[in-house]
């Protein structure tokens, strides 16, 4: 089925005496010798016009289509009268595909709320919005893949299922071909538990040390009962691991990676990002225009916390040294101190994962958050624990059996090397590269609490 693409067709440098054009029906205005038919086929923001004359093959067969109905439509691409538009289509031929009841069809000319849009996932794709949301976030996943690439990173894929928990949290997805209320393990198909993975940070560690320098980006699950805004069941981690790296190179790799995305977005994707800007968030064209105007700031946890004491700013959650960083706190520090994007390193190793280098205070872990105004955390790393005899006690420390962790300890046995990487939540990133305050509307069919739909 040879088709134009509709951003193609507008980005035409000459009129066409023939194109083909397929869509769905945005709107459909009818007059006394013409029909106005505006289609849209997801390449772009913006419809193409569709004039259809009266009395014509064309006006047959475009019949009593209205909005929703898909279509394809054969003219002649001309220089358009209208204000704002380039090029429309004067149709010679029309056939439509399939029809939308206008009487049951819910995205009808008007807005709605996102709320309502989640009830309707599968179609919300064909409003401004959330088609703008998934081309950025379609053009910001090939800008990840793209800053790797030109940095000689590798691509790896890691387990889906796991044994391990990298988090040592625990809140952790099961998954058993047992029958309900079965408990013999034994009997399970991998005869021990099996849960889908946190992260795939402990695999990539050891491709890392075969490889060098690798990534993975695939889907993560968290089995936290959080109705927020800023967490979901399933979500999409982006996780770098370099072998011969330490905390500082992992945080010119972060920033580096941020500033990339941003800077792709805002080149790529110049009329959705106009939008997001226009009507959920004003500001946010000039707010990420301004990340890649400066250098990102940085700030040891120590004076982190200094700063969020004497602010004279009364927070929900006192803060002091030793304790975990709120959002509360880390927007404070992006939005109102740096009035920035700012890293913040250095933190109590009480606080943090096993598998993160202790520093020679012996209080504190070459760890590194980096924080975004909106958003607060965007990127969790640290430089990782290669001393066997230090990594062995702190597993330990943390109740855990080093034995569940043979492999791991195995990277330190043989040919041990300094090695640093990070996770970055890719519907965080997309949250601050749109300014939508929910991660609900980032992906296209969430996962939540109850909520198991599509």
């Amino acid at each position: 089925m040879q088709r134009t693409l509709i951003i193609d067709a507008l980005n035409s440098e000459a009129a066409q005496p023939t194109i083909a054009l397929c869509g769905w029906i945005r709107t459909r205005r009818d007059a006394k010798d013409f029909s106005f038919v505006e289609i849209n086929d997801g390449s772009c923001l913006t419809n193409m016009q569709c004039i259809v004359d009266t009395g014509t093959p064309a006006h047959a067969g475009l019949g009593d289509a209205a909005t929703g109905a898909a279509v394809r439509v054969t003219g002649e691409l001309v220089p358009s009268p209208g204000k704002g538009q380039k090029w429309e289509v004067r149709a010679q031929h029309v056939e439509v595909y399939g029809l939308a009841d206008p009487e049951s069809f819910p995205l009808q000319k008007k807005r709605h709320s996102d709320e309502f849009l989640r009830t309707i996932a599968h179609l919300r794709p064909r409003t401004n919005k959330y088609g703008a949301m998934f081309r950025i976030r379609s053009e910001a996943g090939f800008a990840v893949h793209d800053f790797f690439r030109g940095r000689r990173f590798s691509l790896v894929h890691t387990p889906v299922l796991t044994g391990a928990d990298c988090e040592g949290a625990g809140e952790m997805f099961r998954v058993t071909t047992l029958e309900p209320g079965a408990k013999d393990l034994g009997e399970d198909f991998f005869s021990r538990q099996c849960n889908l993975t946190v992260s795939g940070q402990l695999e990539a560690e050891a491709l890392a040390t075969g490889l060098g320098r690798v990534y993975s980006f695939g889907p993560t699950f968290r089995a936290e009962n959080s109705n927020t805004p800023r967490h979901a069941a399933e979500f999409w981690m982006i996780e770098p691991e370099m072998a011969f790296a330490d905390l500082e190179d992992l945080m010119e790799l972060g920033e580096g990676l941020t500033r990339h995305v941003v800077d792709h977005v805002l080149t790529h994707c110049e009329n959705d990002v106009n939008l997001f800007d226009s009507f959920v968030d004003k500001g946010l064209r000039e707010r990420l225009q301004h990340m890649l105007a400066a250098p990102f700031a940085r700030v040891s946890y120590t004076e982190a916390v200094e700063i969020l004491q004497k602010c004279g700013k009364s927070f929900t959650f006192p803060v002091s040294f030793g304790t975990d960083l709120q959002t509360e706190h880390e927007r404070y520090l992006a939005e109102e101190h740096f009035k920035k994007p700012v890293i913040v390193y250095d933190y109590p190793k009480d606080i943090k994962a096993f598998y993160m280098r202790q520093n020679e205070d012996g209080k504190t872990v070459a760890a590194m958050d980096m924080l975004v105004p909106r958003i607060g955390e965007l990127i969790g790393g640290s430089q990782r624990e290669e001393r066997l005899h230090r990594l062995e006690a702190r597993i330990r420390e943390m109740g855990q059996n080093p034995e569940d962790y043979w492999w791991y300890l195995d990277l330190r046995r043989f040919g041990t090397v300094p090695h640093a990487g990070f996770g970055l939540g890719f519907e965080r990133l997309l949250m601050m590269l749109t300014g939508i305050t929910n991660i609900r509307d980032v992906i296209p069919f969430p996962r939540t609490p109850g909520n198991l739909e599509f």
